[in-house]
């Protein structure tokens, strides 16, 4: 069914019957008909575009804005928790910093501590290892001597026997040993 076919129909016969009935007038005429087919016409097209495309198109409108206001929200909300991700972040990264410090101070104090403790351990064992060579010089000082002093008596015996011409015996030997060395002992003290 073509509306707008009937309504051309309707508004040729009106034409035509007011061609017959008042023949040919000149002038404005306001025809009653046509003013209500005219009135129909635009109630019956503004329906139309209603129905097609201005509900659809509000529809569409609204969805956009109702999308539009969630990803406000949403925007919103991302920026509040990157705000308070970026507040955490930094109160992570200065308790790490916070750590390192401890660490690294309690690293240097463990460091001297032992440091400290390592030289008071080498001071003694050097302490101790001087205290053993001198006490060791000191002995091997003695062995020397009287080992001299046993080759210098030697020595002073073979003179001896050669001097006197005769050999010594073992009493003689001894007292001209002791001599020997208690003038000997004399003379290095007096030096």
């Amino acid at each position: 069914m073509d509306l707008f076919g009937i309504a051309g129909e309707v508004a040729r016969s009106a034409a035509l019957l007011a061609a017959e009935e008042g023949g040919e007038s000149s002038g404005f005429v306001i025809n009653l008909f046509w003013v209500i087919v005219a009135a129909a016409n635009f109630v019956f097209f503004f329906a139309v575009i209603w129905v097609f495309a201005f509900k659809p198109v509000s529809k569409m409108l609204e969805t956009r804005q109702v999308k539009i206001e969630q990803g406000l929200r949403d925007a919103e909300a991302a920026r509040l928790q990157l705000e308070h991700a970026s507040a955490e972040a930094a109160q992570a990264i200065a308790a790490a910093r916070r750590e390192a410090r401890e660490v690294v101070d309690h690293a240097q104090r463990l460091a001297q501590e032992t440091r400290e403790a390592d030289m008071a351990a080498t001071r003694t064992e050097l302490d101790r290892m001087r205290t053993r060579a001198t006490a060791e010089i000191e002995a091997e000082k003695q062995r020397a001597l009287a080992e001299l002093r046993g080759e210098v008596a030697g020595l002073a015996l073979e003179a001896a026997s050669r001097v006197v011409g005769e050999s010594m015996t073992g009493e003689r030997q001894r007292r001209l040993v002791e001599e020997f060395l208690v003038e000997s002992s004399s003379g290095e003290g007096s030096r």
